[in-house]
C-alpha cells in the first residue's frame, strides 16, 4: 500500500479520537504513516519530519490537536502539502478544568492567518477529516475515485432503504 497521507497527533492520547479517520482509510486502501510530536515540546523534530514527510510525496497531512491547537499551524507554515485539520476536545480531567469543550482547538484551527490555509472539520471529527482527503485523492487517483463511487453510492442505497422501511 502506497503511503499517501501522513496523519500529525500532538500526543498519544489522541489517538482513539483518529481512529474513525483511520478505518476510513483503511476502507479505501490509502496509505498512511503516522507521527506522534508535540508542536511545542519538539519543534525542531517536527520541522526535520515535516521535511522527511516532503520528500516520501506524501500527498495530504491530517493533524489534530487539542487546546491551543498549534500542530496543524505550524505543519501549515512549513510546508505546501495540504493540511486538513481536527480540533480535539480529549479532557482526561474529570471536572474538565481548564477545558473549553473543544472550542478554542476549532477556533485555533479555523481561524489561520491569511496565506497559511488549514481544511477544519468539526471538533473530533477524524472521520470527516480523513473522508475529506479521500475525496481530494480520488481527483488523482481513479482508483479511490472508483471506491468512492462506490461508497457514495452504497450509503444512499442505504438511506432511501430506511426512508421506504418508515412509509
Amino acid at each position: 500500500m502506497n503511503i499517501k497521507i501522513a496523519i500529525f497527533l500532538g500526543s498519544s492520547s489522541d489517538k482513539p479520537i483518529m481512529k474513525k479517520g483511520v478505518d476510513i482509510l483503511n476502507k479505501f486502501n490509502i496509505g498512511y504513516k503516522s507521527y506522534i510530536i508535540s508542536a511545542h515540546r519538539l519543534p525542531d523534530i517536527l520541522s526535520n519530519t515535516i521535511k522527511k514527510v516532503e520528500s516520501k510525496g506524501i500527498d495530504i497531512i491530517i493533524s489534530g490537536a487539542g487546546l491551543s491547537a498549534h500542530l496543524p499551524g505550524i505543519i501549515a507554515s512549513k510546508t505546501i502539502i495540504p493540511v486538513i485539520g481536527i480540533p480535539f476536545h480529549n479532557c482526561k480531567n474529570k471536572n474538565g478544568e481548564g477545558s473549553l469543550g473543544g472550542l478554542d482547538a476549532l477556533f485555533s484551527i479555523i481561524q489561520m492567518p491569511k496565506d497559511v490555509p488549514v481544511a477544519t472539520v468539526g471538533i473530533n471529527n477524524s472521520y470527516n477529516a480523513a473522508l475529506l482527503a479521500v475525496h481530494i485523492l480520488a481527483m488523482k487517483y481513479e482508483n479511490i475515485k472508483k471506491l468512492l463511487v462506490e461508497f457514495r453510492m452504497e450509503k444512499k442505497e442505504r438511506l432511501l432503504s430506511e426512508i421506504e422501511q418508515h412509509l
